[in-house]
């Protein structure tokens, strides 16, 4: 299944041309050309975005989400291309409105006029995994309907285990490969996709963002009609808004462009430090915004990352560290994470971090590549055998996601001076003398009811340590009479058989 998989991918690239994208270099230009001889009869009339895109649709959601995430990035990527994979952000080919509404059907047991009052057949988006329909509740309430592409899950298990056949082949041929642990890292993208494949689980992120974010002027989120959803559907508020990519009618609605960007960060940090739980999917196709403000609408909320406390403290140190230009806090935050060997050098890991970040420091988001700085920093984490974490792999993602629309909406944007003030404070609220106040009151409820107890589990406690030093001491004894009763066990036997040989001998 694996090779038929492979080879579909490789006829649909051909198919569509793409072997320019990878034979462009000078040394494998002749092959390019032996491709084209041989391949002749292709229509490949069309632009190099458009086919492009029409071959990630073809190959499906993984390849899509792929494309959604290089739209974003218009410093790595040229500008026709860009263009046309956002339209894969919202608008990937739809499946037939019968089916959506089979799907439904087939969850309510019931005909749809007897679930909604209105149900609008054509889709208003259309992603890699699943399609919206707009309708009515019987009471009024203006719905958003997702249903799950039909017949998904098995497309999404074919290109998982290719995934994992190129990370044992990347493990094997690559010097880096054990370091980079591509297989955790597939492994994490698996089990993210396995929960965009359930709805009730989408549902609940949403409500839980929702409960986090309540009352805010800086996120709206939809509530979720628990009893209209299933597996395979989500039923939650239909939300109004202007897309974020949309700029111009940004502005004529009233939005502060600048100060909306730096709503995005804020919102960004907000939920990666204070509540460990942030969207991970933030593509321009899921982020609206509320028409004369800068309050931002989230949806899709089927990939969601979580951070521990530890992950929490140690992204904060390295944040805070890098913006101060504390590179040797950077080198310790690695060091003490176990990022790094304990043999390592700090004052050549620190030389290391500094010569990679110190130029991008006062610079616009539209002066500085991230792309060549990640890249730098992989060279250079390369030479102190830092460990990828998979469990980051999400909000490195994300980061790139809130550049790539940062740079969009506000290219000025300084992101260190924006981010500062935030974690800033979140660290004082951690670390400072409000944390510890704060943790007193939190504990203060256990200690009541612990306090008064402990008299009677000290008094458990000793007794226990009596009972249990006798009973060693008794088995120690008893362990030492079995060892003696072995030991003139085996001299008997002994006695026994060199009495018998010299029996034999007269």
């Amino acid at each position: 299944m694996k090779l038929l998989r492979l080879a579909r991918i490789l006829s649909i690239g051909l198919r569509y041309g793409l072997e320019e994208f990878f034979l462009g270099h000078e040394r494998v230009r002749p092959l390019r050309w032996l491709v084209r001889v041989t391949l002749f009869w292709r229509p490949l009339n069309e632009p190099r975005g458009v086919r492009l895109r029409r071959a990630l649709e073809a190959l499906g959601p993984i390849f899509v989400k792929f494309g959604q995430m290089l739209s974003t990035r218009r410093d790595l990527v040229p500008l026709d291309i860009a263009d046309e994979l956002a339209q894969l952000q919202d608008r990937v080919p739809p499946f037939p409105s019968s089916e959506a509404i089979a799907a439904l059907e087939a969850t309510y047991t019931k005909p749809l006029v007897d679930v909604f009052a209105e149900f609008d057949a054509t889709p208003v988006a259309s992603a890699s995994v699943a399609q919206v329909h707009f309708a009515r509740l019987h009471d009024g309430t203006a719905v958003a309907v997702k249903v799950l592409r039909p017949r998904i899950a098995p497309v999404i298990a074919h290109d998982v285990s290719l995934l994992y056949a190129a990370a044992g082949l990347v493990e094997k041929l690559f010097a880096d490969g054990k370091r980079l642990r591509p297989r955790e890292v597939v492994s994490e993208f698996e089990k993210h996709l396995a929960d965009e494949l359930d709805l009730m689980r989408e549902a609940a992120n949403c409500s839980q963002l929702r409960r986090n974010f309540k009352d805010s002027p800086l996120l709206k989120v939809p509530e979720v009609y628990w009893d209209y959803c299933g597996r395979d559907v989500m039923v939650m508020d239909r939300m109004d808004g202007i897309p974020v990519s949309q700029i111009e009618r940004l502005r004529e609605s009233g939005v502060n462009i600048p100060k909306l960007a730096a709503t995005g960060v804020e919102i960004f940090f907000t939920q990666v430090f204070r509540d460990g739980f942030f969207h991970a999917d933030m593509h321009p196709g899921n982020i609206l915004v509320r028409p004369g403000s800068e309050q931002y609408i989230a949806l899709d909320f089927g990939i969601m990352g979580t951070l521990t406390e530890v992950d929490k403290q140690y992204l904060a140190r390295n944040f805070l560290a890098f913006f101060r230009r504390d590179y040797k806090g950077v080198a310790l935050a690695h060091l003490e994470s176990g990022w790094v060997p304990a043999d390592t050098r700090i004052d050549e890991l620190e030389a290391a971090v500094r010569a990679v970040c110190e130029p991008v420091f006062d610079r616009p988001l539209k002066d500085i590549s991230f792309g060549r700085v990640l890249l730098q920093l992989f060279q250079a984490s390369r030479r102190f055998n830092v460990e990828i974490q998979p469990q980051l792999v999400l909000l490195q993602k994300t980061l790139l996601n809130i550049e790539g629309l940062g740079r969009q909406l506000d290219p000025d944007l300084d992101l260190w001076k924006t981010a500062k003030p935030f974690l800033e404070r979140w660290m004082n609220e951690q670390m400072g003398w409000r944390a510890l106040v704060k943790n007193l009151q939190a504990e203060a409820p256990k200690w009541a009811v612990l306090l008064p107890q402990l008299p009677r589990l000290a008094h458990t406690y000793l007794s226990r340590s009596d009972d249990q030093s006798a009973l060693e001491t008794r088995l120690e004894h008893i362990a030492a009479q079995q060892t003696r009763n072995a030991w003139l066990l085996a001299v008997a036997i002994g006695l026994a058989v060199l009495s018998l040989a010299l029996i034999l001998l007269k």
